[in-house]
């Protein structure tokens, strides 16, 4: 479990592919403090487990299914990448609840200037836009971020400046595929809405906008 508040941005040091997965050797060092084989690290927002790790760096492998549905694939030596260790059960919620699984990827279409602020419009699938919400949360390559704009086939969210200097974001471009996770929360939320798993039901459940209004809700 993570928060999406990043703790440092580590450099990828070697990439060494397999025919399916890869092995990432990413340099850092706030992480290393209290790192320990079989801790996770959310990289890029996404959670892998450290296989190994050493004064300056840590190991950790990507399998087959984490290459697919991440922008991971597209890394390179010398790539910087946002580092958050797993939450600690005494530390402080910053952010939002994030596991660290994402739902896939978006691709940055625009970015503009607004005064101290900027402005980072993502691309995406409905897939993913079904579950975002303006004012909610969804966290960007590991970065907890506010949704400030929706649109049909896209979303935007406007940066302070700390947040785009202590995370990769400022060296974003336009066209830049990232990794998105929605609130998990939501997605919970309209899956019970909308199904009955226990009973391997996918129609829809009797539960509705006016039933909720008739039941005082």
């Amino acid at each position: 479990m993570f928060t999406g508040i990043i703790e440092e941005t580590g450099i990828i040091q070697s990439i060494r592919r397999g025919t399916c997965s890869a092995v990432l050797t990413i340099q850092a060092e706030t992480v290393l403090t209290d790192i320990h084989t079989g801790d996770s690290i959310a990289v890029n927002g996404v959670c892998l487990t450290v296989t190994g790790h050493r004064a300056g760096s840590f190991t950790a492998d990507v399998m087959h299914e984490t290459l697919n549905r991440s922008s991971l694939g597209c890394l390179r030596p010398g790539q910087k990448v946002n580092l958050e260790p797993a939450m600690q059960a005494n530390g402080r919620f910053g952010g939002h609840i994030v596991s660290g699984h994402i739902d896939g990827t978006g691709t940055i279409s625009h970015i503009r200037r607004d005064d101290n602020a900027v402005w980072y419009t993502i691309r995406t699938s409905d897939a993913i836009l079904r579950y975002v919400i303006e004012k909610g949360s969804i966290a960007i390559d590991g970065i907890s971020l506010t949704v400030a704009d929706l649109q049909t086939n896209a979303f935007s969210v406007s940066v302070i400046p700390h947040t785009a200097s202590a995370t990769t974001l400022s060296g974003r471009r336009c066209g830049d595929l990232v990794n998105l996770e929605n609130d998990c929360i939501g997605k919970y939320v309209a899956r019970l809405l909308t199904t009955n798993p226990a009973a391997g039901d996918t129609t829809s459940t009797h539960i509705t906008a006016e039933y909720l209004y008739q039941h005082g809700f």
